[in-house]
This record gives structure tokens, C-alpha cells and sequence, in this order.
């Protein structure tokens, strides 16, 4: 698990694609003596895990899957990455609950100036817009913000200077594509919802069932 709070903003020096593996090679700020092979780095909002490291690089394995799903596929050497490490159980939770499953890439449809922050305004696909509510969370490409607005399929937050500063979002513009993941905890409210299996019958979680249960 990760919170959505950027550690480091690296830069890809190598993205090779080879017959069998797809190997992925970041050069970062930090300290190689912090690092572990097999922990989990958030790379622009997408769980990855450290293969080898060193000299101020570090190298992870990428999935077919994971580049269809994701834009890990059209970034290039030079390219800027947001670098979070896991949480750990003492870390303050700063963001939110963020797993680095991305479940939708949107595109940018409008950058402005609003007062001192920068106003971004996505667009994304209709089956991941209903988990988003005004005041609500998001990861985009792994930054933990929230969200101002939200219409059909449509969605808005606004960049104060310091996280415009420290992320890649300084350098996106209209077109731009970015990896998005929602919050997790509406994605299993809706789960719930919906009903579960208990034998041959679905029993819906509903405010009459918790009532009877107790819970109100």
C-alpha cells in the first residue's frame, strides 16, 4: 500500500524490451541504502518491485499486462516518474489508501490558473466515473489529490505550487494521458452494496439489513 505522497521524482534511463521480459531501470534520489530487493515502488501511480539496485539506479520487471492497462508503455529514457516507497504500519497517512492498481488511464482536457493553483480537468472512461465524488480521492499517476468537481465522465482537482513542483503534473499539458486509481474503499462499499453470496440466496448490505443487525 501506498499514500499518494511523492518521495522522489525520478528519471527513466531504461526501458528494454526484450523476447521474454520487459525491464524497466530508474535512476532516483534515494538512498540505495534504503532499498531492498522485492519491496514495492510506486512508479507514476503503479506498484512495481525492485529486481536490482544500485549506483543511484534501481530496476523492475513490467508485465505485458501492465503496460496495456497502464502509460508505463510510452514512457521513453529522459522521461520524469513519480517514485513513492510502500507505507509502512508507523508512517502517517498523509494521502490516502492508494494499492498502485491503476484502473483507468484519463486524458487531460483543460489546464488553467486558478488563483495560486493550477486547475486540471479529466477525462475518463464511464466505467471508473461513478467512484468519484466531489471531495472525494484520486491518484493521478500516483499523487494523492482531491477531487473539486465532478460531471459525466469528467472530472477536476486543483495543484497547489508545492505538489506542482514535485511531480511530473508541472509537465503535463492537454492531451496528456495519466494513470488513474480511485478510492478503494468506494470500490468495496459498491461491492457490498450489490449484494453477497450466502448459499443459493444474495442478501443486499441495505440500511434495513443493518438496522436489523444492530448497526443503526
Amino acid at each position: 500500500m501506498f499514500t499518494g505522497l511523492i518521495e522522489d521524482l525520478g528519471t527513466v534511463r531504461e526501458f528494454r524490451q526484450g523476447a521474454e521480459s520487459i525491464r524497466l531501470t530508474v535512476a532516483t534520489g534515494i538512498p540505495m541504502s534504503e532499498l531492498q530487493l522485492g519491496e514495492s515502488i510506486a512508479v507514476n501511480g503503479i506498484c512495481l518491485t525492485v529486481v536490482s539496485f544500485g549506483g543511484g539506479v534501481f530496476s523492475a520487471d513490467v508485465s505485458p499486462e501492465t503496460l496495456d492497462r497502464t502509460s508505463l508503455g510510452g514512457l521513453a529514457p529522459g522521461a520524469r516518474v513519480n517514485l513513492e516507497r510502500a507505507l509502512r504500519l508507523s508512517d502517517r497517512l498523509g494521502g490516502h489508501l492508494v494499492s498502485g492498481h491503476v484502473d483507468a488511464l484519463a486524458t487531460i482536457t483543460e489546464r488553467r490558473r486558478d488563483a495560486n493553483a493550477i486547475r486540471f480537468t479529466f477525462a475518463l472512461p464511464e466505467a471508473v466515473d461513478r467512484y468519484l465524488v466531489e471531495k472525494g480521492s484520486v491518484a493521478i499517476d500516483g499523487i494523492s489529490l482531491t477531487v473539486n468537481a465532478v460531471s459525466d465522465q469528467t472530472f477536476s482537482v486543483a495543484v497547489i505550487p508545492h505538489t506542482l513542483e514535485m511531480t511530473t503534473l508541472k509537465e503535463k499539458s492537454v492531451g496528456a494521458r495519466v494513470n488513474i486509481e480511485v478510492d478503494i474503499i468506494g470500490k468495496y462499499v459498491e461491492r457490498l452494496m450489490g449484494g453477497r453470496e450466502q448459499g443459493p440466496e444474495k442478501r443486499p448490505l441495505s440500511l434495513d439489513f443493518l438496522a436489523k443487525h444492530g448497526f443503526l
